[in-house]
């Protein structure tokens, strides 16, 4: 199926053409599935107390959350190529939403297992997502807008870990009991992912020029009868079943610390249920930018290398998953713990973007249902993985297994290859989307800024470089202390913010940990940057009203040090993060048309 008009470029604060509406529309549907999927793990240590649940048990409930969705994921990818992402996802949100909100009537082992069984249909979400990107965005960045809506999406399984157990709160102060609570969590999360499926249908297309069902009117693309046997295709071609155990060795790692991790730190680190869940979360909370990075440096790879380039990079940040996996399942140590988990997560989310930076240039005719088996393969992994954490063995030894297996899966990818005519293909296609971006960037009117214009010449290392790695570095360093310390920072709050004070807190360890780590890499970097100064602001104030207040250059030196921060982060709010940065490499596209050098 040829497409035509697919954007050449991700225009991200706009909502005025179909692509962008379509890429917005569909990472916030995915991340309110992702929310919902996953919206009792944090919740599990109040389940499992209230319905006497074994650790076997426990196990049970994880692989049915994700099982069902391997078969889900199937359907839903054939679904996608005969009636399109817009009705399938409407169809999906509105009938998944029915047991999330009703797994409130579960009162025994049974029930509840059947309707996580449920639950797990809203995974196959991910599947439309990937879909309806890959037919929006051309060759030069469909890796890009892959990864970045399905990390986004993905950004709900870190979310959750961290608002459900403010929600299961808030219902507590009205007086509700521990076992009502949970319940009526998960009705909000059922009602709004049945409220955002009657919005997609209304506010998306299918494709740039339309619907499937007014473009098959005119002879503009494949028509049912004719789209039958894709899946068949896709079936066929080992290259499917390749892609569909790669990403079962990342995405299927991440549904599984998805579903253990809040558990993992509260039995062997000892945490209560806030502190595990938002340790928990930083995990999820790593997709605003990992799985991003990943599709963008497998666009840069493809831009070089052509699509033996995108292989190659998927091998490397599969092998050092593994590895970083491996590290971490060594450590005993709290705060070096949590630094390893989020350098694995960034690994794994990267591996992520890697894959579906790959599959849109497997078999374009079959894109969904190929999209769909190596969806589903996220989906196998984590049943296969779910059985190493059903107490028989312990967690740490478990997740050592794990790693090991994700490095020796990754050599697999050196089993993808492509033809000389499809590289060839791909970069003719890659070479047009160049010259239209470049065409239309040049009719474009200059937008006027206040900010730097981005200077030329080749990146070199600056004294800012060295103090923004260094500040990135030390707010990372900073989150972690902060969650192994959150009594400490709460009380340094004393009982000036009430029943939000928790919630200030999350929010100063998620700016430190999170923002911290994307201003080292120079990555989003005046977002990263000015959600730390508002953190900062905030020590700022605490440091004036405190008990050495009146000597702002003498000993209250807690006022000093949080000035010259603050300072130096706004400077890097206002500059960006310079020549030598992520920001700049992703910015360095060039838009010649003889730039494209395929393998």
């Amino acid at each position: 199926m040829e497409i035509k008009n697919k954007a050449t470029r991700i225009d991200l604060f706009s909502l005025r053409t179909p692509q962008m509406r379509a890429f917005h529309m569909s990472w916030f549907a995915f991340f309110l599935c992702f929310f919902a999927w996953f919206g009792i793990a944090p919740l599990m240590p109040v389940v499992r107390k209230e319905l006497g649940l074994t650790p076997a048990q426990v196990g049970n409930t994880i692989i049915a959350s994700v099982a069902i969705t391997i078969l889900a994921r199937l359907v839903i990818g054939w679904l996608c190529d005969r009636i399109g992402p817009r009705k399938t996802y409407t169809y999906l949100l509105l009938v998944g939403s029915i047991p999330v909100m009703a797994i409130g009537l579960a009162h025994s082992y049974a029930s509840f297992l059947l309707f996580r069984l449920g639950i797990g249909v809203i995974g196959a979400s991910f599947v439309i997502t990937q879909y309806h990107t890959s037919v929006m965005f051309a060759p030069n960045c469909v890796g890009t807008a892959n990864a970045t809506s399905a990390g986004w999406g993905n950004l709900g399984g870190g979310v959750t870990q961290m608002v459900m157990p403010l929600v299961f709160a808030g219902f507590v102060a009205l007086g509700y009991s521990d076992g009502a609570s949970w319940r009526l969590s998960m009705v909000v999360a059922g009602a709004v992912c049945f409220l955002v499926g009657i919005a997609y249908y209304f506010f998306t297309q299918d494709l740039p020029d339309g619907n499937f069902k007014e473009l098959r009117e005119r002879g503009e693309i494949t028509s049912k009868e004719q789209s039958k046997g894709t899946f068949l295709a896709a079936v066929k071609d080992p290259r499917s079943w390749v892609l569909f155990l790669l990403y079962a060795a990342c995405f299927g790692v991440e549904l599984t610390i998805n579903n253990i991790a809040a558990l993992y730190y509260t039995d062997y680190f000892e945490l209560g249920l806030k502190s595990a869940g938002l340790v928990a979360g930083l995990f999820g909370l790593m997709n605003i930018f990992a799985r991003t990075t990943g599709g963008i440096i497998g666009d840069k790879f493809g831009h070089q290398w052509g699509l033996r380039g995108r292989v190659r990079w998927l091998f490397l940040a599969l092998f050092i998953e593994g590895l970083a996996l491996m590290l971490f399942s060594r450590i005993t140590v709290l705060p070096l713990a949590i630094g390893t988990m989020i350098v694995f997560s960034l690994f794994v989310q990267m591996s992520e973007g890697a894959t579906y930076s790959v599959v849109p240039f497997i078999n374009k005719k079959a894109l969904g249902s190929i999209s769909g088996i190596v969806g589903a393969g996220g989906n196998m992994g984590a049943v296969c993985a779910a059985f190493l954490f059903k107490g028989q063995i312990p967690w740490p030894k478990a997740l050592l297994i794990l790693g090991l297996v994700v490095t020796a899966i990754s050599f697999l990818s050196f089993l993808v290859v492509f033809s000389e005519e499809a590289e060839r293909e791909a970069a003719e296609e890659h070479r047009c989307a160049l010259i239209e971006r470049a065409k239309k960037a040049a009719e474009r009117k200059p937008r006027r800024s206040f900010l730097p214009a981005p200077q030329p010449g080749a990146p070199r290392v600056t004294p800012w470089t060295v103090l923004r790695v260094y500040i990135g570095v030390a707010l990372a360093i900073k989150g972690i202390y902060f969650i192994t310390n959150m009594d400490g920072l709460i009380e340094q709050m004393g009982d000036r913010f009430g029943h939000v004070q928790d919630l200030i807190a999350w929010f100063v360890v998620f700016a430190h940990a999170v923002g911290g780590a994307a201003l080292a890499l120079g990555f989003i970097t005046r977002v990263a940057a000015g959600v730390n100064v508002v953190a900062v602001a905030g020590a700022v104030v605490m440091a004036l009203i405190g008990s050495t207040a009146s000597d702002l250059l003498g000993a209250n030196l807690d006022f000093q040090f949080s000035m010259l921060v603050l300072v130096i982060l706004a400077i890097f709010t206002w500059r960006g993060g310079g020549r030598f940065s992520f920001d700049r490499w992703v910015r360095g596209e060039t838009p010649d048309p003889s730039a494209p050098k395929p393998a």
